[in-house]
């Protein structure tokens, strides 16, 4: 299928597809004129990639756990070093969690002050 239908089937933009493409997440033939084209499995690998977009993952990170990954939710083979690349990830999101959380206190605090 050409870049249009996946993107129609799947809700992602054509762009973003081609992002991803770039990123190395999702994989596309090219046809003798240029075009790209993807297989039915691109329907599920965009939903997954989708999926870990929106769990706060980056593109670098995604890149490393998709393999391990399978359904559309996604649903993990445990791979080696899975559990550590995404406990990295859980324990950066606190962190930027305690960092929002003080910055919020502050700007509390100058507000009180008016």
């Amino acid at each position: 299928m050409l870049v249009g239908e996946l993107s129609r089937r799947t809700g992602v933009s054509a762009r973003s597809l081609r992002y991803y493409e770039a990123q190395g997440l999702l994989e596309a033939r090219r046809g003798a004129n240029g075009y790209r084209s993807y297989d039915e499995d691109a329907i599920a690998s965009v939903r997954k990639i989708r999926a870990l977009l929106r769990a706060g993952l980056s593109t670098d990170v995604i890149r490393q756990v998709l393999p391990c990954a399978r359904g559309e939710q996604p649903e993990f083979d445990w791979c080696a070093d899975l559990r550590a690349i995404l406990d990295g990830e859980l324990t950066d999101l606190d962190e930027q969690i305690e960092a929002l959380r003080r910055s919020r206190g502050t700007l509390v605090g100058l507000l009180a002050e008016r």
